[in-house]
């Protein structure tokens, strides 16, 4: 027995690996080019480290060598097949549900659902909340935005007339938070240092739980995910401080209906309504809240601390945009109208969006059945495919001098059209295409996003107009970085000092 044993496990070797070779010949797959390495059994990990590692290179070699048909590239758990060129960029976005789902391809990215279920895919109520009650509400909301960024700035950015130095993404994530909370929950929780930290903290530890379950083949993720998931736990806490704020606000409207004296007009408010309507728990509305504020502050804060770099590497810009804010508020006052007219402020923020963006990939949907796109490229049904976001942002055929930082690269495209206040509104940061992808597009784009404009230009408006800001040693912009697919800005200091020459704004 003991002199089979050898033979035994080479035939087992061998069993196993005629089974690869096969599953990898079969593959239907195969036949769509890979770029970044190999794509053989076992080999292909190797591919996803060095995409996780050099992903814009990656995706970059790929655009150009395949632009106009898909290619793929590996991630350390499975393949994403990318497409570029309008044509198949349009079909991608075009296609119905049933065929490339839009939820499906947030499931992979975030891998939620296995460390929160699937239940939470069936009836994201929380979409239909943000594009229709939330953005309907902008105008009356404003003045309580740009109250709390005002009291942010002041508790999180120290103004002396010495230069201080403020840690960037840990700021102006610190600044989001609060901003939206006022927004999505209210005074006084928007300021409660445990709820901040709470949802602070399950926005990192999402990314975290999306990183760890990465290395887990996918049918062992559903019984991982569940166990190892930090998330979960942080959002089980935040329902013991948020359930006392429910009960109140159920028994108010147990007792005097749909309207009341005070009664909130906030995202928790409009959740608690829908829910109720549903029937669902009180932990599936907390659930919805925290994946708003996942959104929200993961997006916006990453957004803002690039703004804030590329501001501060142009110091020769920020005067002239002063004065652009000064003149619309001396003429409009506060209003989400007058935030509207702070054009070169929207170019700022686009121009941020398209060099740096959120990641190397838009419009990630997952294949539901079998599709074939025009040119004939077969795609098996639960696949993850995309568009390639920052490539085509930094394609010369598509923007002129494309790796050139211009922040007011938008508002000069607005100024020079036939008709300038339409040219202007076309080029605004929350008007997609298919050219420019870091808030989807079509109808799924983000239902967020008019929101996310007016408090990112808010909050670089009340700091150019308190602070003046700098960056240290030579000045020079430390680039943004990459993990696979996601984009993250740097992670230094920038320095601020309040204004000088000007009494506080």
């Amino acid at each position: 027995m003991d002199d089979s044993q050898p033979h035994i496990l080479l035939t087992a070797l061998a069993v196993i690996a005629a089974i690869y070779i096969f599953r990898w010949q079969t593959d239907p797959l195969r036949h769509i080019p890979t770029v970044g390495g190999p794509s053989a059994p076992g080999l292909a990990f190797l591919t996803g480290l060095k995409y996780m590692r050099n992903g814009r290179k990656v995706m970059t070699q790929g655009y150009k060598k395949y632009y106009g048909t898909p290619f793929k590239v590996a991630h350390l758990d499975k393949w994403v097949v990318v497409v570029s060129g309008q044509k198949l960029i349009d079909e991608l976005w075009r296609a119905p549900d049933a065929k490339l789902s839009t939820l499906a391809g947030i499931q992979d990215t975030i891998q939620l659902g296995y460390t929160f279920g699937t239940e939470i895919w069936h009836d994201m109520l929380e979409l239909t909340v943000v594009r229709e009650m939330l953005t309907r509400a902008l105008p009356a909301l404003m003045p309580a935005v740009i109250d709390e960024i005002k009291a942010a700035l002041l508790d999180y950015i120290p103004q002396n007339d010495e230069w201080t130095p403020v840690h960037g993404i840990k700021t102006m994530s610190k600044i989001v938070a609060r901003t939206s909370s006022r927004v999505f929950i209210g005074l006084p929780f928007c300021r409660d240092d445990d709820y901040l930290a709470l949802i602070l903290g399950f926005t990192a530890d999402v990314m975290k739980d999306r990183f760890f379950l990465t290395v887990f083949p996918y049918f062992l993720k559903p019984y991982v995910g569940p166990i190892v998931s930090r998330a979960r736990k942080t959002m089980s806490k935040g329902l013991n401080i948020i359930l006392p704020m429910i009960t109140d606000r159920r028994n108010n409207m147990e007792e005097h209906g749909d309207d009341w004296s005070n009664k909130p007009m906030d995202l928790l408010q409009w959740l608690i309504e829908e829910v109720i309507a549903r029937k669902c728990s009180e932990y599936k509305m907390v659930e919805r809240l925290f994946l708003v504020n996942l959104a929200a502050i993961h997006t916006s804060s990453s957004t803002l601390t690039n703004a804030l770099y590329d501001l501060a590497s142009r110091p020769e810009l920020i005067s002239e945009i002063r004065v652009e804010i000064e003149s619309v508020i001396a003429s409009d006052g506060w209003s989400k109208v007058a935030v509207g007219k702070m054009r070169k402020l929207d170019s700022v923020c686009k121009e941020t969006l398209r060099c740096h963006g959120m990641s190397l990939l838009g419009l990630v949907r997952r294949t539901l059945t079998d599709v074939t796109l025009s040119d004939g490229t077969f795609i098996p049904s639960n696949t993850t495919v995309a568009a390639a976001s920052f490539p085509t942002h930094h394609d010369a055929a598509v923007y002129a001098d494309p790796h050139v930082l211009d922040p007011l690269r938008f508002a000069k495209m607005g100024a020079d059209g036939d008709d300038s206040e339409r040219g202007a509104l076309k080029h605004q940061t929350v008007v997609t295409s298919t050219e420019f992808l870091p808030f989807g597009h079509g109808r799924h784009a983000c239902p967020g996003r008019w929101f996310a404009a007016n408090e990112l230009k808010v909050v670089l408006a009340q700091i150019l107009l308190v602070y003046d800001i700098k960056l240290g040693g030579d000045g020079k912009r430390p680039a943004s970085s990459n993990i696979a697919s996601t984009v993250l800005p740097p992670l230094g200091q920038v320095f601020f000092r309040k204004r000088q020459g000007v009494s506080k704004s």
